[in-house]
């Protein structure tokens, strides 16, 4: 799979305001990762955060969901540099950045997701370029990675003007459960302030056209249609364990 096409033609889809659809993966598996990259998303997301996964059971993940030409992301476990370098060295075609509350943290972040000229990211044989044998190719996806911020405190919420000025930020995308938590409303969806929140956020996304994603957590299709009424263009459908979960009960 050539993921720089990939990565292009899911920039060029958000640039253009059209949805791009992926899923997300919590489990530390390559056979799950072979059926999610044959499900037909164009990209899933290995979520390093709340997910039982290392930086070294990555590469046969990736390998895995190439395979069925999905391209692979990692929702790194924190907003830290060495996080999304290592994400990165091992193949990820981007990063989704949890917990950003300021510009300068998504700034020095990006700057750091990619090889000079364009950032400061170290340059050396990875995953990434197979050990140096495609380091030339290599060269060009580095300039072109993937960086998505999620806002997930109502302080990122307020500070959202100046995040979303940062050059080279892909997209923002939602983070549902640590936003409500910040506002004393843990899970509480149907809230007046989070509701509030999120209509924030598309709003300002529009104004700075930086496309705004969401995670439809459970797999109900005729929600997916509605965030992109709403506005939503990054959507997250599912996660391999909430799959597994709606289809594992015995039957009655």
């Amino acid at each position: 799979m050539n993921r720089l096409e990939k990565v292009r033609a899911i920039r060029s889809k958000l640039q253009s305001g059209k949805p791009t659809i992926g899923s997300w993966m919590q489990l530390a598996d390559s056979n799950v990762a072979e059926i999610m990259g044959r499900a037909g998303y164009e990209w899933v997301a290995i979520d390093m955060e709340h997910g039982p996964v290392s930086v070294g059971q990555l590469p046969d993940i990736f390998r895995a969901l190439e395979l069925g030409g999905t391209l692979p992301m990692a929702r790194v476990a924190s907003p830290t540099v060495i996080n999304c370098r290592q994400a990165l060295d091992q193949g990820a075609a981007g990063v989704v950045v949890p917990m950003i509350s300021t510009a300068g943290q998504i700034q020095a972040i990006i700057e750091e997701c990619h090889w000079p000229p364009r950032g400061r990211r170290g340059v050396g044989f990875q995953r990434a370029n197979v050990f140096g044998r495609y380091f030339d190719d290599y060269m060009l996806e580095s300039q072109e990675s993937l960086v998505v911020a999620q806002i997930e405190h109502i302080d990122a919420v307020d500070n959202l003007d100046s995040i979303l000025k940062v050059e080279g930020l892909d997209a923002v995308m939602v983070g549902p459960y640590d936003l409500s938590a910040s506002m004393g409303v843990t899970g509480d969806f149907d809230h007046k302030k989070f509701k509030d929140a999120l209509a924030k956020m598309l709003e300002r996304c529009a104004k700075h056209k930086v496309p705004c994603g969401i995670h439809v957590v459970q797999p109900e299709p005729k929600m997916i249609d509605q965030r992109v009424r709403e506005g939503y263009t990054f959507i997250a459908y599912g996660v391999d364990t909430v799959f597994l979960n709606h289809s594992v009960s015995a039957p009655k």
